[in-house]
């Protein structure tokens, strides 16, 4: 979510969060559109903004490698309102949307997105049926950078799909390996069971 009204943005690069993250004693991943761009290797279009996906269950040390950005939770979702996320604050469902920025002279450059985990397995806050070992919820670019893997982006973005995630879907498509299609398949069926992407992925699907 970005909203010219709540600030301006210029997201960082996958290469200044790495920066940032990689000292962190916490699983993260690039998400969104640059994950997908890690995943094959190419830019594909602009971005309004930079995802990374964390576990709640690690925000508190989130919290505490951001020390001294400034950061607001969505509050609540999908609403256009942001209040300061404070130190020591635990962020309960369904509060999962934080916009942070250097400081508060500075455009918002990440969008940190809190996800849900029981015990080795990461949860989807959409339908706690869906769920993935979270070994296998990202992979690793070239150059080191944890990205969010295709399959499960793609799943993000078949709620309320838009032009940039066909862009998205057609481009790392190809790269899906039968488990992955499987999966997301799956996912997506009991979300949007009559989604167009289906079409796509049934072949090897277990509907």
């Amino acid at each position: 979510m970005s909203d010219d009204r709540l600030g301006r943005w210029v997201p960082d690069r996958p290469e200044d969060v790495a920066a940032v993250f990689s000292t962190g004693d916490f699983p993260w991943w690039i998400a969104g559109g640059y994950a997908i761009e890690l995943a094959v290797g190419r830019e594909l279009r602009a971005h309004s903004d930079l995802d990374v996906l964390v576990l709640r269950r690690d925000q508190a040390r989130v919290r505490d490698l951001l020390d001294g950005w400034d950061l607001y939770v969505a509050d609540p979702p999908g609403q256009g309102k942001l209040r300061p996320w404070h130190p020591g604050e635990v962020l309960r469902p369904p509060l999962h949307d934080i916009w942070c920025r250097r400081t508060p002279e500075t455009p918002w450059s990440v969008q940190l997105m809190l996800d849900e985990a029981e015990g080795a397995h990461w949860v989807s806050r959409r339908d706690p049926a869906i769920r993935l070992l979270i070994d296998r919820l990202g992979r690793t670019s070239e150059t080191g950078i944890p990205y969010l893997a295709p399959e499960v982006q793609l799943f993000y973005k078949a709620k309320a799909t838009r032009e940039k995630d066909e862009i998205d879907f057609e481009a790392v498509l190809p790269l899906l390996d039968d488990p992955a299609r499987a999966w997301l398949a799956n996912a997506i069926s009991v979300i949007a069971p009559e989604h167009p992407w289906l079409a796509r992925l049934l072949p090897v699907s277990r509907r």
